[in-house]
């Protein structure tokens, strides 16, 4: 729980604040851009939400918040908040909030559809998300975009008795038992609507889903930057090899999505032409920063 005696000096006055125990995942600040932006090393609020539709985002920021950094000293209908998700963010595409300090707060995803839902990343195991999941209709596949935000996708394999997925470069030791291991860079097509493609460089193993030619689930591969206000690989953060990643990005782009659902920054969506062009300048720019 976030402690009032921790608040943060950056935090406005008022009823929601950051408290020390902040990692500086970036959660906050897309759930809920209208209360909270970066401080030093940390999140803060800079605005106090007003109006109920800003304070229900604040609270589901407090809710997805990996490491119980945000807090409340109002009266505030927490529990509700806990109850929202998965959260609606596309037809058929929810957010799962309850994001894990295993991963660095990144986030996860749920995709509903008739022949089976796929959940992407894993959240934490929290058991209003997983009765959230279940009136959605469980889960029938886990596809782990890479090695670092698998959080806790044993406990909900071993609930929902889903097959999972992750690129054998990427498979360690938490991860042997995985059921599906595809190798290469070949894409593997899933089912009709989803499709696995490669894309080694920010990890050995990185991979992204593409599900009905519209939304791209990339992990860590690429994301939308609120404050470049384009889309951005990143550069500090390439675990494996930089080169390797550009190569990667630059087969991506040739498809024609519409979604970006990444693992930190806030999902995106542009007209499928806008999208190329602006994958194709975030290629351009990977090359000038080598």
């Amino acid at each position: 729980m976030a402690s009032p005696a921790r608040r943060l000096e950056c935090n406005v006055p008022g009823d929601f604040y950051v408290d020390s125990s902040c990692i500086d995942c970036g959660t906050c600040r897309w759930v809920a851009p209208e209360t909270f932006d970066q401080a030093e090393e940390a999140a803060k609020v800079f605005a106090q939400p007003r109006g109920d539709e800003q304070v229900a985002a604040a609270l589901r920021a407090l809710v997805a918040c990996p490491t119980a950094s945000i807090g409340t000293t109002g009266d505030q209908d927490v529990e509700a908040a806990a109850r929202a998700f998965p959260y609606p963010i596309a037809e058929g595409v929810y957010h799962c909030g309850y994001h894990s300090e295993d991963s660095f707060g990144a986030a996860s995803y749920l995709i509903t559809r008739p022949a089976g839902n796929v959940l992407v990343d894993s959240p934490r195991f929290a058991a209003p998300l997983v009765r959230g999941i279940e009136a959605l209709g469980g889960v029938d596949l886990m596809f782990l975009t890479h090695r670092d935000d698998v959080a806790d996708h044993e406990r909900f394999a071993a609930h929902f008795g889903c097959e999972r997925i992750l690129h054998r470069d990427d498979v360690t030791e938490a991860t042997r038992a995985v059921e599906r291991q595809p190798e290469g860079v070949e894409p593997l097509a899933l089912a009709d609507d989803l499709l696995v493609i490669p894309v080694p460089g920010h990890t050995r193993g990185s991979a992204c889903l593409l599900f009905d030619w519209r939304f791209l689930f990339s992990g860590d591969h690429v994301a939308w930057s609120r404050p470049f206000q384009r889309v951005h690989a990143f550069r500090r953060a390439c675990w494996f090899d930089w080169e390797t990643q550009i190569e990667s990005m630059a087969r991506l782009a040739g498809y024609g999505f519409e979604h970006i659902l990444p693992g930190h920054g806030a999902p995106c969506r542009f007209p499928q032409t806008e999208m190329g062009e602006r994958m194709a300048a975030c290629v351009e720019w990977m090359r000038e920063v080598t």
